[in-house]
């Protein structure tokens, strides 16, 4: 925020005004935005050209004096309320109600959307709204004519130039030209052929097993030492599949101009709409005659024979041939390696780029010129986004291009052609790109260019400053010497293409490239942690539960090659203790989890079997994030109970009702996964069954992609509200949150302290998984070592440890796994994989396909039949893992787990330690003591409901009552519902047992889990997400009698309403905010008109807009119906067509159903809007738009005919 304040304040003392300067560093989504004038899209154009958007989540007020304003930035998700009265004051604020106001003083009630701005000009007293604003900014300049005249765009020249089609290798110059660079087996067979046969980036499965690079004892590519960063919390990550639109791979080359200047010449740039090129784009933009534009070639190889001192040169001369190009007035600098061979290596191209750009950077040279790489070092989407992050501005991955060209026609492509495959790798890897960049919250690609978003592991000092200066980085051994010697080993090792051609044509077999197993293991390949020998003997000595197997099992754990951070630990000296002093087994058991593996992903025998396991041994089971079946919270296994102690609440809300909140002992919060943070779920739709999709509340045989963010979830405050909120509902349960490690996890577990939680879980990047991008199994996250001991100091430097415990899980395996679990600082520990490992998981990495052959991750019923797991198997495995404890702490001379928790200081790190973890065993100043919980103050309206409502509760009598209710008053009715719950589950109470009716502006989570029986009045005002997780009742909301505003052009609720509800009505005369019914799973709701992305992702219920929608509506949306009032004739450019169609009414039993609902709409709320329709129905009704999902059948009839919605009319109080 400082730093905008001051390239604000720079833009501003440059001459430009206020208004031009905020819009200028935070534009809207313009780049797809049909509704633009061509003056405002040439604005934008010609300003993104001189700076990046300021990605959000923003809310912007600023002032100088002569303007003061509020703008939001593209994604729009900071809430902004605006009331404007008759006497001419303007009020803006995060939440409505701030201000208590008389209702026939306001004018106008209002908000910012995505991109909006409002501001008042102070010097002349006038209210200045976005339209007006963008209109003015607009014409200050012609900018359309400066971008006609000087904008270069790489399409139009491309669309006008005759196609070109590349000369392919030769099977063996190609293969030759693999191995110089490293490519694998797997590298072709899945990664690059997958993107062809899936036409998306490949899916895989059970996380990532392998060795961190740094550790391995096999060559690995030097993209492995990078890590992906991602956003949880305190900023989110953004949904790229739903919410596209609001993303742009649009990038620029050429030399920037005066950034507080503006003049013509800012136009002279060449436009790219991605920044990934084939090889004729790059020969267009190397033959440029342009003016203003001047390529030079830089060659990224050295002399092999030179060894390490020629690589370290070549890497100097490239970066004074960079700054020679920059004083010769060259704009496009083209570093390549094409013209490598064995006796001339190529320098890894990441390495060259990342040494020019910091070069550039030094010598304040780098806005001169534009970066862009010519390689074969980039095949996969982690390495081009690699080479992107760290300084290059286009990226041409010609030798992958090579590649799929030759996959082209063999068995299951054989309708591509070479130039189809390539033009589908290249989308394929865009659609990546996108992914990698939403992870981290980012939505234009030219705010990644050298923005370093990664995490570095392994590489020593001298690479880090030389090439890396500046980013986030845990530094190892591994230098340019072994870098280099790495390549050369490389080049050494290879015949020339003819050699290899006649070799491999005398014996007729076909080139086939080094198997790495990377992916899945291979004998004398790449080490696995969960390899079949493991594996089997795990198994065994879960069958048997004797000591003698388990040792065999450990053994071979504390035998492996490093692996983990953990495994260059060791203890230090202490005085042993004998076994009798330390605790119990069972004390050591009961801290177990069994870590979050959903009902979908797993079969429902497996998932059973688990919980049963864990609930006999005192531990906890967890749903994770596919909800729960109603009917195991009363089922048993052998005398233990199916269902799961821990209920996960996950961003889809999938299975997340009142009563499944209500039965749980801890609700967890997942804000991100090991296997893929910054990511939603995944369940492929062949997992989808009648049975998976009635727990999850969707239609069956549709994918299942969780959004990335919580809707509800944007910030610390934003997290605390839904802690709160869920303390309402369930005020006995623990309630925790998971985070995944990376770093600043420390700073994000003290805000999750301070929000109230009960626990925070640190999960590791290797955890498993039913299905991920196999990109991000392998590279986002970081290990659980780093993020669980920079937790610990964390809370304890900030006096927060004693407020909250700590959870870790993450490749799990053994008691010594544990012990230095806790000595990092954590007091339970989850278990995943090995448990399934335990009841008969091979490892076959095949949950994705619904083919496990074990019947553990699949919902095929002939496969599930082959289930041959027990409780047993777990318990004894678990039984044998707390002994080993046990045997550590006398070891270690320690008698309790407790005291041993957070005593980095007892660990030290090995002699031949590659990586230095020396941070992590800092003992941090502090106490670690424990305490019980700080409460949270209650509403004290939500305690008299409680009271008021005792008769009802008992079926005594209905119960009415009405109060006044302020935007204090938060989760009013969630407490009313969790009681309910605990009495009558979901069912509810019988009709409308509880009428509340209330007057003023209600608080966030009004009518939150709301059940049948229960109605909610509102005569006033709502904030953000009215009715979360409702599962039935009423809520209605109306504008004050006496107001003297038009109610449907006025907005009455905020953000993300009805977010995961599976049931209930929705009644509000007025308009919502962005994302309303957002993951709908059965309420019907009329409102009178939405923001943008309404209807998203819903898979369920009925939604009538009278009014004018926002931008994406509908995105995702896979079951259910919406209908749409469009007087104005632009609904169908703002909807999101990928999966619904629109469809004018002509069914006469739908017109009239629809005719009934908007009826109930104006009995409950007396909408005049609504009354108006009605008058003229004959002609109205033909202005419905019916959105469904492609072959839908559901329509209005359905939801008239299934049930009496139309309860007796509640007349909201007169004042």
């Amino acid at each position: 925020s400082a730093q905008l304040d001051d390239a604000l304040e720079l833009l501003t003392h440059s001459g430009r005004d206020l208004l031009q300067s905020v819009q200028m560093l935070i534009p809207p989504a313009w780049e797809q935005d049909a509704e633009l004038t061509s003056e405002q899209r040439a604005w934008c154009e010609f300003h993104a050209g001189i700076t990046e958007p300021w990605d959000g989540p923003a809310a912007l007020v600023f002032s100088d004096g002569h303007y003061v304003g509020a703008a939001l930035d593209r994604n729009g998700l900071r809430p902004a309320r605006y009331t404007l009265t008759s006497q001419g004051l303007l009020i803006l604020a995060s939440e409505a109600g701030v201000v208590p106001l008389e209702a026939h003083d306001v004018v106008e009630k209002g908000r910012l959307g995505p991109g909006e701005m409002i501001a008042v000009d102070l010097q002349h007293g006038v209210l200045m709204r976005n339209s007006e604003i963008k209109t003015v900014l607009a014409q200050r300049q012609p900018y359309q004519r400066w971008l006609e005249r000087y904008l270069v765009r790489l399409a139009d020249i491309t669309q006008s130039s005759a196609p070109l089609v590349e000369a392919s290798l030769d099977p063996a110059e190609l293969f030759f030209r693999q191995q110089l660079f490293g490519y694998t087996h797997e590298d072709v067979e899945f990664v690059l052929r997958p993107m062809l046969t899936e036409r998306k980036e490949p899916i895989w499965s059970m996380g990532d097993d392998t060795p961190l690079a740094a550790l391995s004892l096999h060559s690995r590519d030097l993209s492995d030492y990078f890590q992906q960063r991602f956003a949880q919390v305190t900023n989110p990550p953004i949904d790229p599949l739903r919410e596209r639109g609001v993303m742009s791979l649009d990038c620029y080359l050429g030399r920037r101009q005066n950034f507080l200047t503006e003049s013509a010449l800012h136009a002279q740039l060449i436009h790219l709409e991605s920044p990934l090129l084939n090889e004729s784009q790059l020969r267009i933009i190397g033959n440029l005659k342009a003016d203003g534009f001047r390529t030079r070639t830089l060659n990224a190889t050295f002399e092999t024979a030179a060894g390490v001192v020629g690589f370290e040169a070549a890497l100097e001369r490239l970066e004074k041939e960079a700054v020679s190009a920059v004083a010769d007035g060259a704009t496009l600098l083209i570093v390549s390696d094409r013209t490598a061979n064995p006796a001339f290596a190529p320098v890894p191209m990441l390495l060259a780029v990342g040494a020019i750009h910091q070069t550039l950077v030094r010598q304040g040279l780098r806005t001169y010129i534009s970066l862009l790489c010519e390689t074969a070092a980039a095949w996969n989407i982690h390495q081009v986004a690699l080479l992107l992050g760290y300084g290059a501005e286009a990226v041409v991955p010609y030798l992958a291009l090579a590649s799929v060209r030759a996959l082209a026609g063999e068995r299951h492509l054989e309708h591509l052609t070479g130039e189809q495959a390539a033009e589908l790798y290249l989308h394929v890897v865009e659609e990546g790109l996108r992914k990698v960049m939403a992870r981290m919250g980012i939505s234009t690609l030219r705010n990644i260019i050298g923005a370093g978003q990664f995490e570095i592991a392994g590489l020593d000092k001298a690479v880090l400053k030389r090439c890396f200066t500046g980013f986030s980085a845990h530094p190892g051994s591994v230098g340019f010497t072994q870098v280099a010697q790495q390549v050369i080993e490389r080049c050494q090792g290879l015949e020339q293409p003819a050699e290899r051609q006649e070799d491999s044509a005398a014996s007729g077999r076909r080139n086939k490239l080094r198997d790495s197993g990377r992916y899945r293991f291979r004998r004398d390949a790449e080490y696995h942690a969960f390899n079949p020998l493991l594996v089997k003997t795990l198994q065994k000595a879960a069958l048997s539960g004797e000591s003698e197997d388990y040792q065999r099992f450990t053994s071979m754990v504390y035998q492996r090659p490093p692996t983990a951070l953990r495994d260059l630990f060791t203890f230090t000296e202490t005085t042993p203790i004998s076994l009798e002093e330390v605790e119990s087994m069972e004390a050591i058991r009961a801290r177990f989890v069994a870590s979050a593996m959903s009902v979908g992903a797993l079969s429902s025998e497996a998932h059973r079997t688990i919980a049963a396991a864990m609930n006999s041994i005192g531990g906890r089971n967890n749903t994770g994030e596919g909800g729960e079946d109603p009917d195991w919270y009363h089922e048993d296994m052998n005398g233990y109970p199916v269902s799961s102690k821990i209920k996960q609440v996950a961003s889809a809300r999938f299975g997340v009702t009142t009563e499944y909140l209500v039965r749980a002992e801890e609700l967890e919060i997942k804000m991100a996964q090991g296997s893929k943070p910054g990511e939603g779920g995944q369940l492929p739709p062949i997992k989808v069954t009648q049975f998976i999709a009635r727990l999850r509340h969707t239609a069956p045989q549709v994918a299942l992609i969780s959004p990335p963010p919580h809707h509800d979830i944007y910030s610390i405050e934003d997290l605390a509200q839904l802690i709160y909120d869920l303390r309402q509902v369930n005020p006995q349960a623990r309630i925790g949150v998971k985070l995944v490690a990376s770093s600043g996890v420390g700073t994000i577990a003290a805000g999750v302290a301070k929000a109230h939680a009960d626990y925070v879980l640190i999960s590791g990047h290797d955890g498993g998984t039913g299905a991920s991008p196999l990109q991000s199994i392998k590279h986002a996250g970081i290990s659980w070592e780093r993020g669980l001991a920079e937790t610990q100091q964390v809370l304890l430097r900030n006096g927060l440890r004693d407020r909250i415990k700590v959870r870790v899980d993450g490749g799990f395996k053994t008691g010594r796994d544990v012990i230095i679990g806790a000595m990092l600082g954590a007091e339970e520990f989850g278990f995943g994989t090995a448990i399934l490992v335990a009841i008969g998981c091979d490892m076959a990495r095949q949950c994705h396909l619904n083919t496990c052959p074990t019947g553990i991750a699949t919902q095929r019923e002939d496969l599930r039949a082959k289930f041959t797991g027990r409780t047993e198997h777990i318990t004894r495995y678990l039984t044998l893992l707390a002994e080993e404890v046990r045997e550590w702490l006398a070891r270690l001379g320690v008698a309790r787990l407790d005291d041993l928790i957070g005593r980095a200081d007892l660990l030290q790190c090995t002699a031949e330690a590659i990586i230095d973890p020396s941070a992590l065993l800092v003992a941090a100043p502090g106490t670690s003591s424990r305490s019980t919980r700080v409460r949270q103050p209650q509403s004290a309206l939500a305690e008299e409901l409680l009271v008021e409502a005792e008769q009802a509760l008992l079926g005594e009598r209905s119960v009415v009552t009405q109060h006044q209710i302020h935007n204090y008053d938060r989760a009013i009715g969630a407490g009313l519902a969790g009681e309910i719950a605990r009495r009558y589950g979901n069912a509810g109470l019988p009709g409308v047992s509880i009428t509340c009716i209330l007057q003023g502006a209600a608080g966030q989570s009004f009518g939150a889990f709301c059940l049948p029986g229960m109605r909610l009045v509102l005569h006033g005002e709502a904030n953000d997400y009215v009715g979360k997780s409702m599962t039935g009742g009423q809520i209605i909301i109306a504008p004050p009698t006496d107001s003297s505003f038009a109610a449907h052009r006025n907005t009455i609720l905020g953000n993300t309403v009805l977010y995961g509800a599976t049931g209930g009505q929705l009644f509000a005369a007025g308009r919502a905010g962005e994302r309303f019914a957002v993951r709908n799973s059965g309420a019907l709701a009329v409102v009178e008109g939405v923001g943008a992305h309404a209807c998203e992702y819903m898979t369920g219920g009925m939604v009538v807009v009278l009014g004018e929608t926002g931008k994406n509506f509908a995105a995702g949306m896979s079951s259910g119906v919406a209908y749409v009032l469009d007087t104005a004739g632009v609904f169908p450019m703002r909807c999101n067509t990928e999966l619904v169609e629109l469809e004018r009414l002509d069914d006469a039993g739908e017109i009239e159903a629809l005719r009934t609902v908007i009826q109930w709409h104006g009995k409950k709320t007396r909408s005049w809007r609504a009354a108006q329709l009605l008058a003229e129905w004959t002609r109205m009704q033909r202005v419905f738009w019916r959105v469904s999902p492609r072959g839908s059948v559901c329509t209005a009839s359905d939801f008239v005919e299934s049930e009496d919605y139309d309860a007796a009319m509640v007349r909201v109080p007169q004042r």
